[in-house]
This record gives structure tokens, sequence and C-alpha cells, in this order.
């Protein structure tokens, strides 16, 4: 009962062997969908990569803020960009998708409006009372806003048979004031920022 093993006693064999992928430290498991399991780095572009722990409260909070701004400055570079998971309810979805790019393809004379108006502004300043003058910077600011109209209802004839052809089927109600709006500002300062050159051609992206 409390004698020793002998040296020749057979030894047992182990009833879990180990994978021969873990013997030699590599992934041997894989998840049920047939694929390694994504790393957390991987799964979280966004995060903060991983190092030593906060040393107080002071640096804790320090590095949530900068947690914060990194997310925010990723978020509206994708708003930017376009992207629909990021954009707010007035800007998502394909069909303002397509009037974004059919108003950003094209040249509009309400992109010019705002400068045109503050040449016309500082010569009728400068001008003193001169009646030529004040005659001239009226007609001209008149005239002006009589093309942006003219043209405005161009933008938005064309773009309602566009959307017929290509979105028979889905609401685009409020879709020509969107796209006149965009078309009264500066290329550059629209939001979100213009995804195609002047004079590509335009395709729904769907």
């Amino acid at each position: 009962m409390f004698r020793r093993r002998t040296a020749t006693e057979p030894t047992l064999p182990n009833p879990n062997p180990a994978d021969p992928a873990d013997a030699d430290g590599a992934p041997g498991k894989k998840d049920g969908k047939g694929r390694p399991t994504p790393k957390r780095r991987d799964s979280q572009p966004y995060r903060r990569p991983l190092g030593a722990p906060p040393k107080d409260r002071k640096e804790a909070v320090r590095l949530q803020r900068s947690d914060a701004k990194a997310r925010r400055i990723a978020a509206r570079d994708a708003m930017a960009a376009g992207d629909d998971k990021f954009l707010p309810a007035r800007d998502k979805g394909p069909v303002r998708r397509y009037a974004r790019d059919f108003i950003d393809s094209r040249r509009s004379i309400g992109q010019y409006f705002l400068p045109l108006a503050l040449v016309i502004f500082l010569v009728s300043t400068f001008s003193g009372r001169n009646p030529t003058v004040a005659l001239a910077t009226s007609l001209a600011f008149y005239g002006m806003f009589l093309m942006i109209a003219v043209d405005s209802l161009i933008l938005n004839r064309r773009l309602k048979s566009e959307l017929r052809r290509h979105f028979s089927g889905e609401s685009t109600r409020g879709i020509t004031l969107y796209a006149l709006m965009r078309s009264l500002q500066f290329r550059r300062m629209r939001f979100p920022k213009p995804q195609v050159q002047l004079g590509d051609p335009v395709v729904p992206r769907r």
C-alpha cells in the first residue's frame, strides 16, 4: 500500500495531448467561421496603442482626452470622405450622394455669388455718389441674381431628370433644394468634400 513505485512501472499516456501548433507557440485554433480570430488592435483601428498604464489620475485623464480627440478626428475625416456610417441624416443615402456628385461635377454661377457681391459692394462704397457707377453696380447686382435664378432652374430640371432615370423607385423629396444649397457654396467649403472632379461623368454609387 505504501510501497514506492518501481522504476519499471509503466507511465500512463496523457489523455489530452497538446496540440502541435500550441507546442511551437503558434496559434492553432480558429473561430467558428473558419478564419483566424482577428486581433484586438485590428478590430479597433482607432484605439490607442497599448502601453504602460497611467502613473496617476492626471495622466489617465490626459490619455482619455487624447483618445477622444483621435476618435473625433477619425470620425470627421470619414464624414468628409462621405462615409454613410458617420454622416448626419440629411447627407445619408445614395440619392443624396448622387446629388452631391452631380453638383460637384459642374460649375455653377451660384458658387461665385459671394465674391461677386463683395466686389459690387466695394465698388459702390468707394465710388462715392457717382450716379453712373451706382447705376452700373445696381444693374450688375440684379443681373447676377437673374443669372443665378436661370442657372438654378436649369440645374433643377437636369437633376430631376437624372434622379428619375437612376432612382425611379426611391424617394427624392427635398433633394433639389439640398443640391441647390450646395451649389451656392464654394467648392472648397462644401461638406462632405467633393468626391468627383469637374467634368467627370456622374454615376450612382451605392
